[in-house]
């Protein structure tokens, strides 16, 4: 066996000689040569390892509620006194709402604090409201039924209820219940507690799940509507997370526009669930880099603030190289999130670009995690810069991300559903919540309607959905 070179290193670093190796046995360097490539390959793996035990929210997709609330991100230091919590000089303020008054108290000074009682003239200065809420005292309707017996036939004659009333509860009590269990997500019990304390009300678990079933079915005109719209924008966010029902996996889907969040549950994170979610909707997708969506034929952008995440986590890494690396790209993804506030000039557009692919060439026959990331950006170069060429486009996918926010909690808080039916709630109280919020509305005041309709077998309000809606949220 033909002597070996030593290993390659640029700083001799191994307890002997260069002379002393030069007379090892063959089959000893050749032994050693091995230890050294499988060391080497060991410490690779333990900084991979290592790097995803540091991930957090700010470089990788983890929710920020999934970081250890033991390691709180560094405070910015500052030479300057620390500022104070609040509203800063300049702020514009945000003074209590008058609203229209109940009871009016007029109220004039007596004695001046010279002593003297007469005053020659009296001007209003300032007006307190101050704001109660009256005693709770429902309206509870009795419904007395009469039967009549009728001499010709012989047989009685019962009176029935209003279609309207057969339920028991009213349109607003109804309501009520929805907007504490699906828009702020409280529990069976918690609202029973509420009814029980507030309004003085006993009411079962059973007759709670009963209005609620009724709300689901009041407000499918509204989720189908929802559904139409989302369909029709020109442009959707769309993002997915788990969700379980009967402790099964199942996955909640959502589509947002700048007018609607289309919410749905589907057993599964698949070509078909997107195909679901979307029918027959072909606008521009905003996403995160899932394959599903890297194969979307029409434009899509990608969301930058992923790839900026993925940057940051390889310029943390100890290695020297990748960390180079995810500093460079870190620094050029920046700048192209900023170009949405910003739009550069031909100049800064033509060097950033050049950057770009002076980077993707320096890194992409790399077989480490810095030429996997540049392999990446080629992969998404179509899908970096749409939000520069098409109006209403964002850079990130912060939309459907921020839409998910109020499915995420009730996830946590009920470990999903228990039935088909509970999906379909969930599917359409959070719909109809988010899609209030973009359009400024009441929801509690959008259920009244819901119900109120439901119970008269009338279609309900939907015209709100469709005003103020830019061009930019029909098809193109």
């Amino acid at each position: 066996m033909e002597p070996r070179s030593a290993p390659h290193n640029t700083v001799w670093s191994f307890p002997f000689t260069p002379q002393d190796w030069e007379h090892t046995p063959a089959a000893v360097q050749a032994y050693v040569h091995t230890l050294h490539d499988s060391l080497t390959q060991l410490r690779e793996r333990v900084e991979v390892l290592e790097a995803r035990l540091t991930q957090n929210s700010t470089t990788s997709s983890r929710p920020p509620s999934a970081d250890s609330p033991y390691k709180k991100p560094r405070q910015r230091t500052s030479t300057t006194t620390p500022q104070k919590a609040g509203g800063k000089p300049g702020h514009p303020g945000h003074r209590q709402a008058f609203l229209p008054p109940t009871t009016v108290h007029a109220l004039k000074p007596e004695r001046c604090a010279c002593g003297h009682t007469t005053f020659a003239v009296t001007t209003l200065y300032y007006t307190h409201q101050v704001i109660e809420l009256p005693p709770m005292a429902l309206e509870v309707t009795h419904w007395v039924l009469h039967q009549s017996w009728c001499p010709a036939c012989g047989g009685w004659t019962q009176a029935h209820v209003p279609a309207e009333h057969t339920s028991g509860y009213g349109p607003r009590f109804s309501a009520l219940i929805g907007e504490l269990a699906g828009t702020y997500g409280n529990g069976r019990r918690m609202v029973q507690t509420f009814c029980a304390s507030v309004l003085q009300v006993p009411i079962s678990l059973g007759a709670i799940q009963k209005v609620l079933d009724r709300v689901t079915q009041a407000i499918d005109p509204y989720y189908v509507a929802i559904a139409t719209q989302a369909r029709q924008s020109a442009v959707n966010s769309i993002d997915e997370t788990s969700w379980f029902c009967r402790h099964t996996l199942h996955w909640l889907w959502v589509m947002a526009s700048e007018r609607m969040a289309f919410y749905m549950i589907h057993p599964r994170r698949s070509k078909e669930a997107f195909a679901a979610l979307i029918d027959d909707w072909a606008g521009i997708l905003v996403s995160d880099g899932y394959g599903v969506y890297q194969n979307w034929v029409q434009a899509r952008q990608t969301c930058v603030a992923h790839l900026i995440r993925t940057a940051r986590s390889l310029a943390e890494r100890q290695n020297a190289e990748l960390a180079a690396c995810g500093a460079w790209a870190l620094a050029e993804l920046q700048r192209l999130c900023h170009m949405a506030t910003a739009p550069p000039t031909g100049g800064e557009w033509q060097g950033w670009y050049a950057r770009l692919c002076k980077f993707i060439g320096q890194y992409h026959d790399r077989h480490d995690d810095a030429g996997q990331f540049a392999r990446r950006l080629l992969r998404e170069m179509d899908s970096l810069w749409v939000f520069l060429a098409q109006h209403g486009v964002e850079p990130t996918n912060n939309r459907a991300e921020r839409a998910l926010r109020c499915g995420v909690p009730w996830r946590k808080r009920s470990l999903g559903t228990a039935s088909d039916k509970g999906n379909r709630w969930v599917e359409r109280i959070l719909s109809l919540k988010e899609t209030c919020r973009l359009h400024a509305r009441a929801t509690y005041a959008v259920l009244v309607d819901a119900v109120s309709s439901f119970f008269h077998g009338q279609p309900p309000d939907l015209s709100w959905m469709t005003k103020g809606m830019s061009p930019s949220a029909h098809p193109r």
